[in-house]
Order: C-alpha cells, then structure tokens, then sequence
C-alpha cells in the first residue's frame, strides 16, 4: 500500500499541461466551483485574498475565450487545439486591484490547488499566461477593477503526457512525437539539490 507522500506524488505527477481535450465532455458549474473551493481555502499572501474568478463552460462563453488565447510556444507550428478538442471550461484568474494591485505567489498557489482537483476528478488542464487581456476584458466584459492574471482551461485530456528525464544536450522544451504524444523533459532531483 502507497504512503500519503507517494499518493500526493502521484497526483502531482498526472497533474500535467493538457492542451487537447473531449470538447463534448462538459465540466459542470458545481465542478468548477468545488475547484474554486480549493483554491479559496489555500493560503494568500498577507491573507488578503484578491484573487477572484470568471466561470465558463458553455460553448457560447468558451467560444469568446478560446480567440484570446496562445497555445504551447515550444510548438510553433500547432496553433492550438482543433474543433473537438478544445476545453470544455475556462477558469479566468482575476485580480481585484480594490485589495491589493500585487498578488505576490497568491495565483500560482491557487492554479496549482485548482489543478490538483480538477487531476482528482478525471480532469486536466492548462495554465495559459499568453491571453490577449485586452481582447478577453471586452469579449466577457469584465470590469477594469479587475485585473486578468490567466486563465486555466480545463476538460477531460485527449492527449496523452509523459514526463521523461532532461537529455544530455539540457534541452527543457516539450514536443509531441509522430503519435502525438507529448513529452515533457525534467531535471533530475539531484540536479535540484545544492
């Protein structure tokens, strides 16, 4: 039988950057809030809690995302998921500038808390830092107070994610194989430790 640390390991190690999903496969409302649950009852720098969310799981809503979004920049030539394969949930991480203008670790914390539960649910997602926020603010008008960290796209992985150890010529860039499977290098733990 596995420890608690190796079980957490596992999660942490099927928590992976999905890019490719069951389009079909809806995440519900509930879902998406017991994700935020997760995220609500992390820590936050200074306990000041500024960070907020904009739900979306309908096609309509996902279809006003999905434009704002950049897609895997170690892969120049996809420009994202296909019809069918996009996800069928966005999570969009808001700042409130009202609390503070500086959420320190505060969004890092929460995505990877969100990740962790959606990995728990059959789910999978990806962190998207390269959102056109200016695009994205006036597609879902959302209010200037609010400041747009990233979004979280989340739904059932289509895809499939290794994780394999760092090469000897130090490249750390993903890629996809000709079966579309898509690696991810890692250093190893020793290679961490000083």
């Amino acid at each position: 039988m596995k420890g608690e640390i190796e079980l957490l390991k596992d999660l942490i190690a099927k928590n992976r950057s999905y890019r490719r999903f069951y389009q079909d496969e809806a995440v519900a409302t509930e879902t998406l809030r017991q994700l935020i649950e997760l995220a609500r009852l992390s820590p936050s720098a200074a306990n000041r809690q500024p960070l907020k969310y904009f739900l979306s799981n309908t096609p309509e809503t996902n279809s006003k995302i999905f434009p704002c979004l950049a897609w895997a920049g170690y892969l120049p030539d996809w420009p994202g998921p296909d019809e069918g394969e996009r996800p069928a949930a966005y999570l969009v991480m808001l700042g409130d500038t009202r609390i503070t203008q500086n959420y320190l670790c505060d969004h890092g914390i929460a995505a990877q808390s969100i990740l962790l539960g959606a990995v728990e649910k059959g789910l999978g997602g990806c962190i998207i830092g390269a959102v056109n926020r200016e695009k994205l603010r006036e597609n879902l008008k959302i209010p200037s107070h609010f400041e747009i960290i990233q979004v979280l796209a989340l739904g059932k992985p289509r895809e499939t994610v290794v994780i394999e150890p760092l090469g000897t010529d130090g490249d750390i860039k993903y890629w996809r194989d000709q079966n579309g499977v898509h690696h991810v290098p890692k250093r190893a733990l020793d290679d961490l430790i000083i």
